[in-house]
């Protein structure tokens, strides 16, 4: 397996990883921040399912402008301030996998000369489609990573 294709598995796989967990979260605490301006699990996975449309839109530039830029991507201060609690998880999962399986498929349609193609970021001293959806495969990892940390976490049992 080259590194895009396991890139590619890698996303494919991210739903299969976080939904699980993320249902795995007590409701008493799903949406319990632990601490003031520290995401819940529910804004947390939530997040996953809200990327999308910033990942393909950046995808569309890359492949078509020839001196694509890049702005880095913050959450919104409403984001921040918990406008994610208000969503509802199922919905959102199930947006999570149906924008995931559209943007594997995508990804898979990709040539070798597509994946090196390259932007100017504003945040990175270098960047591709390789390393943009590298960054996403980790990107969901991360997030699960905090999810089961609150799950886990001892003084909220």
């Amino acid at each position: 397996m080259n590194t895009v294709e396991a890139i590619i598995a890698s996303l494919e796989r991210a739903p299969d990883l976080v939904i699980p967990l993320v249902r795995e979260v007590p409701a008493t605490v799903v949406k319990r921040r632990p601490k003031p301006g520290k995401w819940s699990a529910h804004e947390h996975a939530c997040h996953l399912a809200t990327i999308h449309p910033v990942m393909n839109a950046r995808l569309d530039m890359m492949l078509s402008d020839p001196k694509p830029r890049i702005v880095s991507y913050l959450p919104s201060a409403e984001e921040e301030d918990g406008s994610s609690l208000k969503l509802d998880l199922n919905e959102e999962m199930k947006r999570f996998v149906r924008d995931r399986e559209k943007l594997v498929k995508r990804l898979k349609a990709l040539s070798p000369e597509d994946w090196q193609r390259t932007a100017e970021h504003d945040e990175y001293s270098h960047y591709s489609v390789f390393i943009m959806f590298r960054h996403l495969a980790m990107h969901d990892l991360f997030h699960a990573y905090r999810i089961e940390e609150l799950l886990l976490k001892r003084d909220w049992a």
